[in-house]
């Protein structure tokens, strides 16, 4: 199997335009076009993951952390980045990293496995993000209005939540003239054409432009197609930074503790005092989520599940909500048997292994 066609089912699950700004998923090391054997999936690319990697026989590492966040200027194996990155290169295993763009999406992402995990229902983005839609507008004659929108649909466009084929259509007319050189689908040279056309109007995700016009140019009769497009600012529901559910039936505060540990599989939790006698409605971000302690506050969470939070930061909870950190591994760890199962359900003839390494830096005494 090619390493490309994976990439294209990951990132048809959490395309990388849904990462932040300062993440770096994607293709690390390795040529999209090599041949796949065997995948290890792991949270970290460490080097020791890497040599598990060759003694495994996997030509390619899947990892949630990108090895590499930054430009690298000297490779001498200085720091564990550059051995990671030289022992790839030298064995020729590929490195790619699925980071927050699968911490970004509701569906099959990192956030919904640890509510899987608790036994959330209502599960949905807690932090929604703008600006990654924009709005097609075009036009086209009667006659043509289904193609046109269901090209349109099959391109990905016309989406909301749970609904699809959404769109808009108005009808009017058009008018045009056909000079010198052209090729008119109706009308007639040098005369003025009035059509009866329908607006169409829908929405589609940023990222898949470039696929969206080339359907509506595909599909229109006109020799010259009438569109405009233009970024929106409505969130996009499916999109976004943390999660938020509720528990089946509300539970004592120190049972929803016993149940993160045993859940979670974590050694300790590091919590603030519970702002009520239950807990129902969780808030949960995988990795660092202290930034969304507002949002988790506003939504009117019983409890905010993240971790990395700092000393000042748990005062900052200001007795309205519980703060529970677990850890930044142990946030995540779950993502391992995420990409696994994704993987393996999709190829089920394509060897995926997990990594048996725990790469957690930090160590506890308890």
């Amino acid at each position: 199997m090619r390493l490309s066609e994976i990439i294209q089912f990951l990132e048809g699950i959490a395309p990388s335009a849904f990462q932040e700004s300062y993440d770096n998923s994607g293709l690390l090391v390795g040529d999209a076009s090599m041949e796949i054997k065997k995948a290890l999936v792991c949270l970290d690319s460490t080097p020791e993951v890497i040599e598990e990697a060759i003694a495994e026989g996997a030509n390619l590492v899947i990892a949630h952390h990108p090895i590499v966040f930054s430009g690298l200027k000297r490779f001498n194996g200085k720091t564990h980045i550059e051995k990671a990155v030289m022992l790839a290169i030298k064995n020729d295993i590929a490195i790619y990293a699925i980071h927050t763009n699968l911490d970004n999406v509701l569906a099959k992402g990192v956030n919904q496995k640890i509510g899987e995990k608790l036994g959330l229902e209502n599960m949905r983005i807690l932090a929604p993000k703008k600006g990654l839609l924009q709005k097609l507008i075009t036009y086209c004659p009667d006659a043509h209005a289904e193609g046109v929108r269901q090209a349109l649909f099959a391109a990905g466009a016309g989406k909301i939540g749970n609904y699809d084929a959404c769109s808009f259509n108005l009808q009017g007319q058009g008018s045009f003239r056909a000079n010198e050189g052209a090729i008119p689908f109706i009308g007639e040279l040098g005369q003025v054409h009035w059509e009866n056309e329908t607006r169409i109007e829908t929405i589609f995700p940023r990222h898949i432009a470039s696929r969206v016009i080339s359907a509506l140019k595909a599909a229109h009769p006109y020799e010259e197609v009438a569109y405009e497009t233009f970024f929106i600012e409505n969130e996009w529901q499916q999109v976004g930074s943390g999660l938020i559910g509720e528990l089946p039936e509300a539970i004592q505060p120190e049972e929803f503790l016993n149940r993160l540990k045993t859940k979670m599989e974590i050694p300790m939790v590091r919590y603030t005092q519970p702002a009520g006698n239950s807990i129902k409605t969780i808030a949960l971000c995988g990795g660092s989520g202290s930034f969304l302690l507002g949002a988790a506050m506003v939504s009117g969470a019983d409890v905010f599940l993240s971790s990395d939070f700092k000393y000042h930061q748990f005062f900052e909870s200001e007795g309205k909500i519980m703060i529970a950190d677990v850890g930044h591994y142990e946030g995540e760890y779950f993502t391992i048997e995420l990409l696994s199962n994704l993987l393996t359900e999709n190829f089920p003839t394509f060897a995926v292994i997990f990594s048996g390494i725990t790469t957690n830096p930090i160590k506890y005494y308890c």
